[in-house]
């Protein structure tokens, strides 16, 4: 049985992944024609895997004061929600284009389903990944006590298609989200799969991520 019945279609989508390195600029022009063709009903949905070069991006609702190293990456301010993020290689990245005429029309359900597919993705490798009540993300506790973001989310909906989408730390450079505030958030850390003594790559994470996509959303095409 699916509990994500009001999220899960039988259309595939079609999966894509990029190999080089993907500049932010280009990838956000990507996203936003395809997710207007798709509100028109000129395109399938889309889920696009990829890497950027290391940057940090600005959601509707970052704090300036959050930016503490302006001059360390480029800086883009971006419509998704949320606030400062660090992206850069080593980090998958999964942008979703998904039409939610067709998926219940209840964005939290979305964005619940979205961390769902995180957990899950996670679970895969043997770590627990969870919720943390008034922080956005997924969270896992550390030998220490502490707690550490391994993955951020932010979205954007428009015309009732969701765009932007979720990135898992894989194995980036951790001291480059030292130049920031991440997601405003000050007094708890940033972890990787690979810090946590996972060893896999990313062919395995994107497999994972697939396998646990059409449990929760749909069948897919692979471009």
């Amino acid at each position: 049985m699916n509990t994500h019945s009001h999220l899960y279609t039988d259309t595939k989508v079609q999966w894509e992944n990029s190999k080089a390195p993907v500049p932010y600029p280009l990838a956000v022009e990507k996203m936003e024609a395809r997710a207007a063709a798709i509100a028109a009903g000129e395109s399938s949905e889309q889920v696009w895997l990829l890497e950027h070069p290391a940057l940090y991006t600005a959601g509707t609702s970052a704090n300036p004061a959050d930016l503490i190293s302006p001059n360390r990456f480029p800086v883009y301010k971006t419509g998704r929600g949320g606030q400062y993020t660090y992206h850069g290689p080593g980090q998958r990245v999964a942008y979703f284009m998904l039409d939610l005429k067709n998926r219940g029309r209840d964005v939290r359900a979305y964005v619940r389903g979205l961390e769902d597919l995180i957990i899950a993705t996670l679970a895969s490798f043997g770590i627990k990944g969870g919720r943390r009540d008034g922080r956005v993300g997924v969270w896992v506790d550390m030998a220490d006590g502490s707690e550490a973001k391994i993955a951020a989310l932010g979205v954007r909906i428009r015309k009732w298609v969701s765009f932007h989408g979720i990135s898992i730390n894989l194995n980036p450079d951790l001291a480059h989200f030292n130049g920031i505030v991440p997601c405003g958030i000050s007094e708890h850390g940033v972890t990787s799969l690979q810090a946590l003594d996972v060893d896999i790559d990313m062919v395995e994470l994107d497999a994972a991520l697939q396998e646990n996509f059409i449990k929760i959303f749909s069948p897919i095409e692979v471009k």
